[in-house]
């Protein structure tokens, strides 16, 4: 039994008329009275605190139902929505709800309340923010029925023992297959193309605006009116994925690791380029080749890729980048499309990124892309006042100016580069992948 406020108040009540009573007595029969107040606050708190744990034991002949909806997958950095719906019997219920997530999450609202009428069944939702990813327990329900008085909680813990394993960020991939389905049916009007394909699809009539070299002369003779050759970008090419798991992204950017983030972004350009078609391979790599997944197409290898990449972790280890292309080129010997995500510093300390990279051209289209932090760049651009943050600053600045001399090699070297913010490099990558797809660059 658990006392409510209204039980705290009626204490406070009797006390203060107990005071009264002694307050009220002459001087010679002070102490008489004094025990007189005694004595009836006792009784009166007894009787209160009587009346509530017997409220509390009431609650037992109608308790509520209470079920946690299954779990599935939960996303990395992102509010994953958990429902527990809620059952009153034959008499309308205030409840409390604490459900026991994992203490490495952050939940909102902590705890739950709900007031039900009688035989009605509700939903309620609370979000947690997993920051890491791995397999993690929930436990038990605990639930807080007020009685019909108002006076006494009862208390009791519902078993709802469940293991739910953390992914990537698997409602990132769920908007971005529908994007990308609707951009392929038509749905959503197509951003106006950069470039021309290579792989005819289908003649219509030549519109306003259209690219005059596309006519095609011989069936516009034929059919009497101006009629255009449509043409999509190349299918079935090759896409690999290079994701650095080493030293420089174990590092926390907005709350994640930047391995997370560039997990992320693999899953999401996999997904991307699973849907145009191409053949997608994923290698994860420190000091050697970690995992290595060749290309293939179809909606299989996604799930294989977000099956084997998901228990992956970075390493403080150093990465070696020769070595992860070197090995990258002995299983690719046709052109393809590499990407590398990592992370670099400066022109001295990312030397062998950009060898590796430059190793790459001209027969393969290299790729590199980088996640900045947000907090690096704020710094940088915060005017300061005193002299510890004007050190800062200038540390910051220093910062990014090392990172664009090495950014501009690599660009002078034949290769493309994203540099961006962690949290948003999966959406600048993935357009990007497409307008190379809409220029036929591969």
């Amino acid at each position: 039994m658990l006392p409510s406020q209204r039980v705290y108040q009626l204490l406070l009540l009797g006390t203060g008329l107990g005071l009264g009573v002694a307050l009220f007595g002459s001087e010679p029969d002070r102490l008489s009275w004094l025990w007189i107040a005694l004595f009836l606050t006792l009784v009166w708190d007894g009787v209160v605190l009587g009346l509530a744990a017997l409220d509390s034991y009431r609650v037992r002949s109608h308790v509520v139902e209470i079920t946690r909806q299954p779990l599935h997958r939960l996303s990395i950095g992102r509010t994953n929505p958990i429902q527990i719906t809620v059952q009153s019997a034959d008499r309308p219920v205030v409840l409390q709800i604490r459900d026991h997530y994992p203490q490495a999450f952050q939940a909102e609202p902590t705890f739950l309340q709900a007031t039900l009428p009688a035989n009605t069944k509700q939903e309620l939702t609370y979000t947690v923010f997993p920051s890491q990813r791995g397999v993690y327990s929930w436990g038990a329900v605990q639930v807080r029925q007020l009685g019909a008085w108002g006076l006494g909680w009862h208390d009791r813990r519902i078993p709802q023992f469940q293991e739910v394993e953390v992914y990537p960020d698997l409602m990132g991939l769920q908007a971005l297959s529908l994007r990308l389905t609707l951009q392929t049916t038509g749905n959503i009007r197509r951003a106006k193309r950069l470039g021309t394909g290579t792989e005819f699809t289908e003649l219509r009539e030549y519109r306003t605006g259209d690219d005059p070299r596309l006519i095609d002369w011989k069936a516009t003779a034929r059919r009497d009116r101006p009629l255009l050759r449509v043409l999509e970008p190349e299918r079935e090419q090759t896409l690999i994925i290079l994701l650095d798991r080493g030293r420089l992204m174990t590092a926390q950017v907005e709350g994640l690791a930047r391995f997370d983030w560039g997990l992320n972004a693999t899953l999401c350009l996999a997904l991307a380029g699973l849907n145009r078609g191409d053949r997608v391979g994923v290698g994860v790599f420190d000091r050697q080749m970690h995992l290595w997944i060749p290309p293939k197409q179809g909606q299989a290898q996604l799930n294989t890729l977000i099956e084997c990449l998901t228990p992956v972790q970075p390493e403080l280890l150093e990465p070696d980048y020769l070595g992860a292309v070197t090995t990258i080129t002995r299983q690719q010997t046709r052109r393809a499309l590499i990407v590398l995500i990592t992370d670099l510093i400066d022109k001295t300390a990312s030397a062998e990124l950009l060898l590796a990279m430059t190793r790459l051209t001209p027969k393969y289209l290299p790729f590199c892309v980088t996640l900045r932090d947000p907090q690096v760049d704020l710094q940088a651009h915060t005017l300061t006042h005193d002299i510890p943050t004007t050190y800062s600053r200038a540390v910051a600045l220093d910062l990014l100016s090392q990172r664009q001399v090495a950014l501009a090699t690599l660009k002078q070297k034949g290769v493309l580069i994203l540099d961006a913010p962690a949290s948003h490099i999966s959406e600048q990558l993935v357009d990007r992948y497409l307008q190379l797809k809409a220029r036929s660059l591969l």
